[in-house]
């Protein structure tokens, strides 16, 4: 009951962040899981599986309030799964703690980016349109692989390229569903089929998840009014805050600091 009522705050938390400034739900559960033990396999497909209920719900609130460029968010969501998939199979194969250097680097550089760009105070430029199926692809292979790359990946990068945050957020999460879903069944595949040997520890760890899935049901649908009623500067700068600290945090745990 204890670890049920955490991870009810934990993914309270982590889903507020999330659906204001499109990132954080998957790195910070994946992060608290972690440090309970977790192996990185198991955090990862624990998160996937919480992330198919609240990024429903985050979508639905998003699209409601407008925020959503579908334009993007079609090749989005297909290279996302795409890349989700193969990285969710590479996850259960190898050891994920190989990529994540490059992850911790490109978040660092683009933090710097979108800080620059709020100071700035830049003109909103739409992303490329062919440009996004390959940012998908990427997005979904870190967000197997680290349990929560999708959000910094994504978001980070159309932010960082001059996008209009609000549209950013909203397109990124509502993309979020498809490739969160298709990641979860690999591993489901995975798991059914004797891929994934370590795969016991899901089961036990179910309190964990269900409390994370509730405590974000809960934040979710506040998602898209706060994206749509602040500021774009606001967002620019939380959306760039949030990756910095990101990276920072990885770069301590990468050196052995934490």
């Amino acid at each position: 009951m204890q670890d049920f009522l955490v991870f009810l705050l934990v993914g309270f938390l982590a889903q507020s962040v999330d659906g204001a400034l499109g990132m954080a739900y998957g790195v910070i559960s994946s992060t608290v899981l972690l440090s309970f033990g977790v192996p990185p396999a198991t955090a990862s497909a624990s998160v996937h599986a919480a992330e198919v209920f609240t990024t429903a719900a985050s979508a639905g609130s998003h699209t409601v309030n407008k925020n959503v460029n579908w334009k993007l968010f079609v090749p989005l969501a297909m290279g996302g799964v795409v890349g989700g998939c193969l990285g969710a199979f590479v996850l259960t194969s190898i050891d994920g703690d190989l990529v994540k250097p490059w992850i911790t680097a490109y978040l660092a550089i683009m933090g710097g980016v979108i800080i620059w760009r709020a100071t700035r105070q830049t003109r909103a430029r739409i992303f490329p349109v062919r440009f996004a199926g390959p940012l998908g692809v990427v997005g979904g292979f870190f967000d197997a692989i680290g349990g929560g790359g999708w959000g910094p990946t994504v978001t980070t990068t159309l932010v960082g390229s001059g996008g209009d945050p609000r549209a950013a957020i909203g397109t990124t999460n509502t993309a979020e569903f498809f490739v969160t879903s298709a990641i979860s069944a690999t591993f489901l595949a995975a798991l059914l089929t004797g891929h994934w040997a370590d795969a016991k520890g899901v089961a036990t760890h179910a309190a964990s998840i269900l409390g994370l899935i509730l405590g974000g049901l809960i934040a979710a649908p506040f998602a898209g009014v706060i994206a749509r009623i602040a500021p774009r500067r606001i967002l620019t700068y939380g959306v760039g805050a949030v990756v910095l600290l990101s990276a920072g945090y990885q770069a301590l745990r990468l050196f052995g600091v934490i």
